[in-house]
């Protein structure tokens, strides 16, 4: 991290600004409140993503929330002012915090002031809105109109009331979704074992990613392994390493993937499909912290926490002995569940919303038809949040220059 001293004889760009907050939503009101006075705006989802911006470039103005995922509020100032004396610090709610103040302070407070003013709208400009038709034809619609309907009060309230669970990794306010940002919050900072199981497509990478970040290891590296996408005969040489001449091939010894890992995270999706054979060999190395490579015999040691996913149901697997009880109870200390998409109807509106937000960045924005959403919403999803992304996708190649989606360019199956 860079001292007071390094970061002072950088000069910080007039009008430049960063955003930190969980919120996506909020960012994005003040973020576009911000552009419409010439402010250049980069967005943070927490506090060390924060600390990590300015090192890399100082800013006039950092504009924080009340609630960061990652750091205390107290925490994060103290290091701030720190490390940036200079630089203005102002709170989303418009109490005093860092003793630098900008110039430009009033334009910061009177975006700030715009944002709340456009809270609660489902779409923040007028190629996103919804229009809602007259009578409801499509099944469902009236649970995304209601959502739609709803006072921007409650909805409020309902974020608010979220926002001290979920995590920015997360869309959504179903109470399955909550259970997951509470139980990564609980064991992050632990160096226990965890199991994430759930279907495919449901964020399982993002749930080990989550427990990294939260944890004292989120400094050091964050390695994943798909042991699925693997041939059986190199998945051994892949996690342990290898010596030179090991096998047919192993030009160079190299380095594997719990190595690679050490001080770190080490993620193994697909748990499932592992090999028994090497399951042994996992099991030894998480008994006793050491390793050996493919065609050496002296043991190397490491400190890897281990997060491990899979589809499949690995208890009962273990109980007619397709995988290890004994490797599913050392991976199962703390269990994480995350939820099939089909019938959380709000989150699908959240996730089609955020996903339309984040292909608009790289051309014009889109907006989507009510009937079009209505039909997202009584889809059965069975490839969950990844399906849904990829149906954005094509919707949004099929609408070519349109300014909306409609119901037509929603396809879930191009071989029907």
């Amino acid at each position: 991290m860079a001292t007071t001293a390094t970061m002072a004889q950088q000069r910080p760009a007039a009008r430049s600004a960063i955003l930190a907050s969980a919120d996506v939503s909020f960012r994005r009101r003040v973020r576009d409140a911000l552009a419409d006075l010439r402010w250049q705006v980069r967005e943070a989802a927490g506090g060390a993503e924060t600390l990590a911006f300015l090192d890399a470039a100082p800013v006039e103005t950092v504009v924080l929330d009340s609630w960061l995922p990652d750091l205390e509020i107290r925490e994060f100032v103290a290091e701030f002012e720190r490390l940036h004396p200079g630089v203005d610090l102002v709170m989303a709610d418009a109490t005093e915090a860092g003793a630098a103040r900008s110039p430009r302070r009033n334009e910061v407070l009177h975006a700030l002031r715009r944002a709340q003013a456009t809270d609660g709208a489902i779409w923040n400009t007028a190629p996103r809105e919804v229009e809602w038709p007259g009578p409801a034809k499509a099944a469902g619609l009236e649970a995304v109109r209601a959502e739609g309907e709803r006072p921007a009060a409650t909805r409020a309230g309902l974020s608010c009331a979220a926002a001290g669970l979920a995590l920015p990794e997360f869309v959504g306010t179903d109470a399955s979704m909550l259970e997951v940002s509470r139980r990564i919050r609980l064991v992050a900072g632990r160096d226990t074992s965890v199991l994430v199981q759930g279907p495919t497509g449901s964020g399982k990478e993002l749930v080990a990613r989550a427990v990294h970040r939260l944890s004292e290891r989120s400094t050091r590296r964050f390695v994943a392994l798909n042991c699925a996408a693997i041939p059986e005969g190199l998945l051994e040489a892949e996690l342990f390493g290898h010596a030179r001449g090991a096998f047919t091939g192993a030009v160079q010894g190299r380095m594997g993937r719990i190595e690679a890992a050490d001080g770190g995270t080490l993620f193994l999706d697909e748990i499932g499909d592992m090999p028994l054979a090497l399951q042994a060999k996992l099991l030894r190395f998480l008994q006793t912290g050491e390793l050996q490579r493919v065609g050496e015999n002296e043991p190397v040691r490491a400190d890897v926490r281990i997060v491990a996913a899979t589809h499949r149901p690995l208890a009962r697997l273990a109980g007619e002995g397709a995988f290890r009880a004994d490797l599913y109870y050392r991976l199962a200390v703390f269990l994480i569940r995350t939820p099939a998409l089909a019938g959380r109807s709000a989150d699908i509106v959240e996730l089609t919303r955020a996903h339309l937000e984040k292909l608009g960045r790289r051309s014009a924005a889109k907006g989507i038809a009510a009937e079009a959403l209505a039909k997202l919403v009584n889809h059965g999803w069975p490839g969950n949040v990844r399906e849904l992304e990829h149906v954005l996708e094509r919707a949004w190649i099929l609408a070519e220059d349109r300014p909306r989606i409609e119901a037509e360019e929603i396809e879930f199956d191009l071989t029907a």
